[in-house]
């Protein structure tokens, strides 16, 4: 079921990845249900999946 959770995420946030303020909402929902070792896959997914969108790194200062 977790990992459920985590593929849900990821793909509620490619598809908002077009609004960087409704990206950030949806990392900060995830970062609510999501268990810690997930946030940490999430973390690194994010980092990949920003590369060619660096405006939507912002919502990393939610883990710092």
């Amino acid at each position: 079921m977790p990992t459920r959770m985590f593929t849900y995420t990821k793909s509620i946030l490619e598809r908002v990845s077009f609004d960087p303020i409704l990206f950030y909402k949806e990392f900060e929902k995830a970062l609510k249900v999501l268990l810690p070792y997930e946030i940490e896959q999430l973390k690194d997914w994010v980092m990949q999946f920003t590369i060619e969108k660096p405006e939507l790194r912002q919502c990393l200062i939610l883990i710092e």
